[in-house]
Formats: C-alpha cells, structure tokens, sequence
C-alpha cells in the first residue's frame, strides 16, 4: 500500500500568510455551499490543467473535491464512477472507527485509552494469553502498536485469514503477540477491527448503529453501506462505504475541532490526540489515533487502499477528498493542485476560466461514446448459454454464463463466495461489445459496475469491469478451448490469479 500524503500542496501553503478572513463557519449539513475557487483564492485556470493530466496519463481517480472556508470550490467525478454513488472507503474506515471510539469515551461507555483490551471480552478464553495480552490497550490498537502484526505485509495476510474465520475476535485475540504492546509501530487490520468489537461490547450497538445516532445522523450523512462479520461486529478495519461529499464532512468535522452546529460532535481533546504524533512509523510520517500525519507540515490523513483520502489542513482552512482504485497515486494528484493554490485572498473573478473548469469537469464524468461493433466470432455463439464451472480458486469463484445475444453487447451471470459474509453471491451484469460501457448493478451491495469487452481472437474474450463503488477494476482474460476456459484475472494494481474451468 503507497501512503503518498498531499505534500507538495502543504508546502506551498504553508508558504502562504493566513487564511480568508470575515467568514463564518458553514454547516453543510443539507449540502455544501458552492464557491468560485477564486473566491477562496485558488485559480480556475490551473485547477483545468488537472482534467488534461488525468487523461494523458490516464490516472484512475474516480473522484476529487476541494472544501476551502467551508465552501466546495471543485467537485468532479471521473467516469466510469458515477457521482451520487458510495465509495469503499477502505482503511479511511479506521478513522471512522477511531472518532467513534472517542465519541464512546466522552460519552462514558469506554473509560478511556488505557483501557485493556482483554476486559471488554471477560467471558472468553484466548489462547497464548500472557502477562503482555493482558496489558494490551485501546491506546495500542488506535497506534498500530498492538505487537499482533510485524509489518504492513504480514498483517494484511493476518486479516485475510482471521477474514476467513466464523469468529474474528477470537481468531486475532488467539494469535501469539510478536512484540511488546506500544514498543514498535506495525500497520495491523485485524486488530483494528478489535476497536469495531470493543465498541460494540461497550455501547450494545455495533459501529454502524453508533455512528449513524452519534456521528453519521448529526452530520447529515444518510446514505452509507457498512457491513459486519456476522456476529453483530461491523468492520472496523475497512469496508465503509460514504458519498465523497460525505467524506468531506468527516474532514470539516475535524477541520472544526469536532464542533458542527454549534454543537460538540466529539470533543476538541479527541481531536487533538487523534491527530497528534503518537508514533513514528519508519518514514517522516507519523501516525495519531488512525490518522496520519506529517508534523512538519500539520497535515493529517484518514488513509485507504486505492488512492481513498481525507486530507485536512487545519492552518490553511482546506480539506481534500480523494476517490481511485487499484494504483492510484494521490501524491500525483497532489502535485497538479499545487500550481492552482494561488492566495488566502480572494483572487479577481475569472468568469471565462471558471466556464472552462465546468466543461471540463463535464467531460471527465461521461462515458466513452460507442463505436461500431466488430462481427463476433463463432465462439460467441458456440458457449453463449453454457454454464461454466470453475475449480477451487483463491478468489471464491463458482459459475459463470455468458449471453451473447446482439453484435454491441452481452451479459454475464456469475457466483463467487464472498469470504466477508460467508456465502455465495450471485450476479448479473451487462457489457458492451462496441467500446462503450454498460451500466449494471452486477457487483456487491448492487452498487453500479461498468463493464466492456472485447475478442482479441476466435477464441480469447476480454473483459473489464469497473466495480468503481466496491474499489475494484477487474481484467477477465477468457481462453476458451473446446470443453474447456483458462482465465487470467486482475485486479488493478492489487492482485492477479489464473483459473480452469469446465463447460457444460
């Protein structure tokens, strides 16, 4: 995972005198209030620049905005994500949990960081429980210091496996410490996800239930997705899905010293512990209550696979939403908003520049238009309707049908075990065959996916399917022989995998 921070834009703010003064603080609780970004000094003209360096070297951002003074001054979306639509938040997921966990400390539910971990959970037994599990904290686990993980790597592989296990408190809590609790810094989901567990141990509601009365309902946020293992625990490592817009909230939340409305969200103390170095990390990069931060330059992040951001630069007023899949790199994006940061001053209005970034952001949300379609081959024909069965894979797929039923587009039905909800899923989705996307919800939680394919040849089909909300672009490689598939299937930048089939 690349930790990229927005950089290059705090510096040059920082360079800057102060921010805008004589406005008041604005609530978008029912929506953001809109700006040129010249009236919060940001030129028009440089912020355009960004839509022609996303297309040349084709960056997969799926969303941006920029919130200065309150105001929304830039709010693009890059097909194929189509905007009203959640985003997996990925690890920014972390940063949910870790306010909540604050909001549950104010509130007397926890009685504070320090709190061990083991406590929460009197009636169970672990296993290798010693003097050091037992002085594991909440402190700990918000840190990334739990000593459950070594590093990023095998703490990811950790989470994978307690994913797969039918109780994942138990799973992570059974495995041996590899080092003294708060002696090292190590990136750790599965414990992560223990805050999730204690929360709900604590409060008797699961994260999603506490934060929709505590957090999510104050702020205005109504549509999200955030689900859990089963046993009423949500997953508080990741997996959060929100609006961009509503990411942004969370910002201008902290941006506000947890005050919205006039009204104490989460205490200012919270916000200045969660966002405070509490660790160094093995870079210039440290890391508070699940954020991280950059104390030369008072940055903080809520970070997640794919490129997913919430970038708060309290000193300069400004908070950054960030949205991509795969490799994204926000660094890259970081570097093309750095020209367009002008002033803490209005800058005169440049009306023919500001049209200009409009068209732009217009054309970077549509679709490709179609093509003619080439004839297919034989092959369309020969397995359309076929039911093909794959073997035992890593990635849980089950069946798949094609259905070629017109020369510019076609459909797929599929099944896979979803290893998160420990059941089969079934979907549908349809694609174009003549370069233009189809627009299903054939991907998890019914969320849109944008699909398209290809024949290279009589007998390899390609395919891709941009699952945009679930943070995923999938690359199906299909090569059919007779009664029998090979596939060759990527995820962007994230994994790859070769599979056999039977066709029947």
């Amino acid at each position: 995972m690349k930790f990229n921070s927005l950089r290059l834009v705090t510096l040059f703010l920082l360079m800057a005198s102060s921010p805008l003064v004589g406005q008041k603080a604005e609530w978008p609780t029912r929506g953001w209030l809109t700006s040129t970004p010249e009236a919060q000094g940001i030129d028009s003209k440089q912020l355009a620049t960004i839509f022609d360096a996303v297309k040349q070297r084709n960056i997969p951002i799926h969303s941006l905005l920029m919130v200065r003074n309150g105001r929304l001054v830039l709010d693009a979306t890059f097909a194929p994500y189509i905007a009203g639509t959640v985003h997996d938040l990925a690890s920014v997921t972390k940063s949910i949990t870790s306010t909540l966990i604050g909001i549950a400390i104010d509130k007397g539910y926890i009685k504070s960081v320090d709190a061990p971990v083991l406590g929460f959970f009197p009636e169970r037994t672990f296993a290798n429980t010693d003097s050091r599990k037992r002085a594991l904290t909440v402190r700990h686990l918000l840190t990334m210091t739990s000593g459950l993980c070594t590093d990023f790597r095998s703490g990811e592989a950790q989470n994978e496996n307690v994913r797969r296990s039918n109780d994942w408190v138990q799973a992570i809590l059974d495995a041996p410490l590899v080092t003294d609790p708060g002696s090292q810094f190590a990136y750790c989901s599965a414990a992560s996800n223990l805050l999730s567990a204690i929360l709900t141990r604590a409060t008797g509601m699961s994260a999603e239930e506490f934060a929709k009365r505590h957090l999510f309902a104050p702020l205005g946020i109504k549509t999200y997705i955030w689900p859990g293992d089963g046993h009423g625990i949500s997953n508080g490592w990741g997996d959060c899905f929100l609006l961009p817009h509503d990411m942004a909230k969370i910002g201008y939340l902290f941006l506000n010293n947890g005050v919205w409305e006039g009204k104490q969200i989460v205490s200012a103390a919270w916000v200045r512990e969660a966002t405070k170095q509490h660790v160094q990390t093995g870079t210039d990069e440290a890391y508070g209550y699940k954020w991280w931060i950059i104390p030369s330059l008072r940055l903080f992040e809520g970070r997640g696979r794919g490129g997913q951001r919430i970038s708060i630069l309290s000193a300069r007023n400004l908070v950054v939403v960030l949205n991509g899949t795969g490799d994204f790199e926000p660094g890259d994006i970081g570097a093309l908003l750095l020209p367009a940061l002008k002033s803490d001053s209005p800058l005169p209005e440049n009306p023919e520049a500001y049209d200009e970034l409009q068209r732009r952001i217009s054309e970077a949300a549509k679709l490709p238009a179609p093509q003619q379609a080439p004839v297919p081959p034989d092959m369309a024909r020969t397995i359309s309707g076929k039911t093909i069965t794959w073997l035992s894979n890593t990635i849980g797929l089950r069946t798949l049908q094609f259905e070629f039923t017109s020369s510019d587009s076609g459909t797929m039905r599929y099944t896979y075990y979803d290893s998160l909800i420990h059941e089969d899923g079934n979907y549908r989705l349809t694609f174009g065959l003549d370069g233009a996307y189809c627009i299903s919800n054939g991907s998890r939680f019914h969320l849109p996916v944008a699909a398209r394919g290809s024949w290279r040849n009589d007998t390899q089909f390609y395919l891709e399917t941009h699952m945009a909300g679930n943070n995923h672009l999938y690359r199906w490689t299909f090569d059919f022989l007779r009664t029998k598939v090979q596939l060759r299937i990527s995820d962007e930048g994230l994994s790859e995998a070769a599979l056999q089939a039977t066709i029947e």
